[in-house]
């Protein structure tokens, strides 16, 4: 299937939902890992919105992305409450395990402050991070 057609499906898939602009974009994300600049005009045009709407929120939320990540995402959780179990120092340590295996990608909280330092790749969440078990994670990718 051709990426206009299935881009089709995934707005019809939301039609007649209240705001269907955000749950969109996320499957599209999900679906090709990226809103690149087809996808907007597709949007805009179905949506009645302008390019420059769409693209104002593509562009205001981090997790939507304009290119495909070459590498799996790691996102580390750099709020205040892993920030004070020493995230900052767990990021220098497993910056080389990390280089050729995974982008990783700060976060501003993942909600495990508790648990901390996080991590999520993809849909899963990994809590009570050290640098052993970090680098077994990014080793697993």
């Amino acid at each position: 299937m051709d990426k206009a057609a299935r881009l089709e499906e995934i707005v019809a898939a939301h039609v007649g939902r209240d705001g269907p602009l955000l749950p969109i974009l996320h499957d599209i994300q999900a679906e090709f890992g990226c809103v690149d600049e087809q996808a907007k005009r597709y949007l805009a045009g179905a949506l009645n919105l302008s390019r420059a709407e769409v693209h104002g929120v593509v562009s205001f939320y981090h997790d939507f992305k304009a290119k495909p990540a070459k590498l799996p995402v790691l996102k580390l959780c750099r709020a205040e409450a892993c920030q004070a179990r020493d995230c900052d120092t767990l990021v220098k340590d497993i910056s080389a395990v990390a280089k050729d295996k995974c982008e990783i990608e700060t976060v501003y909280c993942l909600g495990l402050c508790s648990v901390g330092p996080n991590a999520m790749v993809g849909e899963d969440v990994h809590a009570r991070l050290d640098v052993q078990k970090l680098t077994q994670l990014i080793e697993a990718l």
